[in-house]
């Protein structure tokens, strides 16, 4: 797979003019103009580069788990360093927008190079981008467009902590944003609930468990066509609780049922679950019950 080093190298690659800055680059059409066209289509790349752009699709479907969203208003994408892209020429975007490109050692020396990676959305897939309401839009792009007038102008000693001070609001601003499309997305949001435990449903019944041993987060995000990430925030805005607290609470179900068999030992109930190594499976009952799998077995014991 094709790495690129530096933002010259990506861009070049992309058909795009080169940078005003050798670490940092905007192209924006939000007023007059049209945004430059990169290439139609690509294999799997990396890089070493944040992107944050505003599109607007005008052919072509994206989906958001089984749903598809129009793209009347702008989508906000976000991709971070070492992410795979892939594109082709089925989706066409309009050339309006904007899109922000930076090396991840721009931001080397500033409290933003640690606060960028607490963002999710940059783990985010294409088809849960921040789709923005006009209001919003016109907040991002008031952003943007001082981010740009600085960009264009002679950069002076004061240009990058200018620039990332913008950054970061834009980002705040985005957080901000999807905390509302989660809120807006409440159904959908039950809706992937329901299929995390139906998957987890599956992969007990189908003997997989005992197999192949607990499944992890990716594996599920996978079956349920969402990322990672997405998956764990979305269920956290929604229940209060991760992705990984799910999966732990349906094994801790399953444990419940299976500690009440007299015939188990605490430490074959463990490996029956999939855990490796028993005294943690011990652990993380007494954590989530208040109580050891020993304790609760008495508690509740069969007579």
């Amino acid at each position: 797979m094709q790495h690129f080093k530096t933002l010259s190298a990506y861009l070049e690659y992309l058909e795009l003019p080169r940078p005003e800055h050798p670490m940092f680059s905007v192209f924006s059409a939000l007023g007059e103009g049209f945004l430059p066209c990169p290439k139609e289509s690509s294999p799997p790349i990396t890089n070493d580069c944040y992107s944050i752009s505003l599109k607007k699709i005008v052919k072509g479907d994206l989906t958001y788990g089984r749903t598809k969203y129009d793209f009347t208003n702008g989508a906000l994408f976000f991709i971070a360093p070492r992410q795979v892209i892939q594109w082709d020429e089925s989706v066409v975007f309009e050339q309006k927008g904007f899109s922000i490109n930076f090396h991840e050692d721009f931001l080397k020396g500033t409290d933003l190079a640690h606060q960028i990676k607490k963002y999710g959305f940059f783990s985010y897939s294409a088809n849960e981008a921040l789709h923005l309401s006009p209001k919003e839009e016109k907040q991002t792009e008031s952003i943007v467009e001082n981010i740009d007038m600085e960009y264009q102008n002679n950069h002076d000693e004061f240009s990058k902590d200018i620039i990332i001070s913008q950054l970061s609001t834009l980002l705040k601003y985005a957080n901000r944003f999807y905390e509302r499309q989660f809120l807006n997305r409440k159904e959908l949001s039950n809706d992937l609930l329901e299929r995390f435990n139906q998957q987890l449903e599956n992969y007990f019944d189908s003997g997989q468990l005992q197999e192949n041993g607990i499944p992890s987060i990716e594996q599920i995000a996978d079956k349920l066509s969402v990322s990672q990430r997405y998956l764990s925030d979305t269920l956290k805005k929604e229940t209060g609780k991760t992705s990984i607290e799910h999966l732990q609470l349906y094994l801790i179900d399953e444990a419940k049922n299976i500690l009440l068999n007299p015939n188990k030992t605490v430490s074959e109930v463990a490996y029956e679950l999939g855990f490796e190594y028993p005294p943690y499976f011990s652990r993380l009952f007494k954590k989530k019950e208040g109580i050891s799998p020993t304790e609760y077995r008495e508690k509740y014991k069969m007579n």
